[in-house]
């Protein structure tokens, strides 16, 4: 009994000098998309660091807009895509200069890719390249060709002509809803300009979302659609292509393929970068230059099968990863890609509109 209550003011003391700790750990507040990281990468910084990670996800662009445009939002590591978010970030003072110094694996990515994010970002100096790909078809083309044989299936002709997609609605097409990424793309199957601010044709690609909106069972988040097509529901998607290829991979006898549309496929990057008033921007930079190390970047894309721009990667990538064309594109496949520039304002809020307009079918 006594030996207990010498032990007892220990016992009772030892949660609370845990948690004292625990209040002492720094924390690294991270926003990224849905299933867009290694969890090993994650478990790795924190062991070797010391430093506590807080992850927090999103599932659109619009969603990550919407949390920093309101300022403090907490977070010390964000994940916009180039354009137009990254771009809009960069201008608007919204991100931190990165310190070369204190991240040495910059000096490690493809000079090509930086060279295409240098539009967004002039020196490539508030971000990094995490991941890569492009915008395309998700299909199951069996169940395509079972109701309209002839149907292509290498052109955004497959959902944008009224005519196909009437066709094929009974096995259910689904885009993603980011009139971002969208817009642009129908922009460039019509011939236009995916940048054009001229109001005349962005009135032609509303026109032609319109109609085919009867034929379109759903505009959800992109992240929806990976578990939807394995499962599925959809046998035409406009999505992200890692979103496919992830499908391929949770429903490998699914026969799920990705297109890069022959119209041309929208190029991205999604980028690494700190909010100007981020909470702990020394520990974001230390996680950035730990992501950015080729062991590490290849067990992410190894993970979530979306390209990185750490050329020193590739040895540490599997064998059937690295070869998926649908992963890596060939020179050809980037060759009629293209990237987009972010709209200005009336232009920006004239798409926004109309983005409103086709998901409510009027």
């Amino acid at each position: 009994m006594i030996r207990l209550r010498r032990l007892l003011p220990t016992l009772l003391l030892a949660p609370l000098l845990a948690g004292a700790v625990a209040a002492q750990q720094p924390v690294l507040n991270v926003y990224n998309w849905t299933d867009y990281i290694d969890p090993k990468a994650i478990e790795g910084f924190q062991r070797e660091t010391g430093i506590r990670v807080r992850y927090d996800v999103f599932d659109s662009l619009e969603t990550l807009e919407g949390k920093l445009s309101a300022g403090r939002s907490g977070y010390d590591v964000v994940v916009p895509t180039s354009e137009p978010s990254f771009a809009r970030l960069v201008r608007a003072g919204a991100l931190r200069p990165l310190d070369r110094a204190a991240i040495p694996n910059l000096a490690g990515q493809d000079p090509a890719l930086l060279a295409q994010v240098a539009a967004s970002d002039p020196g490539n100096r508030h971000g990094a390249v995490y991941l890569w790909g492009t915008v395309g078809l998700g299909l199951r083309a069996d169940r395509i060709r079972a109701l309209a044989p002839d149907a292509p299936l290498d052109s955004l002709d497959l959902i944008l002509r009224p005519e196909n997609a009437a066709r094929i609605a009974r096995c259910g097409i689904a885009i993603m809803d980011s009139g971002i990424d969208v817009i642009p793309s129908v922009l460039r199957w019509l011939g236009k300009d995916p940048n054009t601010t001229d109001a005349a044709e962005a009135r032609a690609a509303e026109a032609a979302l319109l109609a085919i909106r009867p034929h379109i069972r759903a505009i959800i988040p992109s992240a929806a659609i990976t578990d939807a097509l394995a499962q599925g529901e959809y046998c035409a998607v406009l999505t992200y292509s890692g979103d496919v290829v992830q499908a391929q991979v949770r429903a490998p006898e699914g026969g799920i393929t990705y297109t890069p549309p022959k119209d041309g496929a929208q190029l991205w990057f999604d980028m690494l970068a700190v909010p100007a008033d981020a909470p702990n921007p020394e520990a974001a930079q230390r996680f950035i230059d730990y992501m950015l190390r080729p062991e590490v970047i290849a067990g992410v894309t190894n993970q979530v099968h979306y390209p990185n721009a750490v050329p020193a990667s590739r040895p540490h990538l599997r064998q059937d990863v690295a070869a998926d064309l649908n992963v890596y594109p060939s020179p050809d496949m980037i060759a009629h890609s293209f990237t987009v520039s972010a709209p200005g304002p009336v232009a920006e809020r004239a798409r926004a509109r109309s983005w409103s307009r086709f998901k409510a079918a009027r």
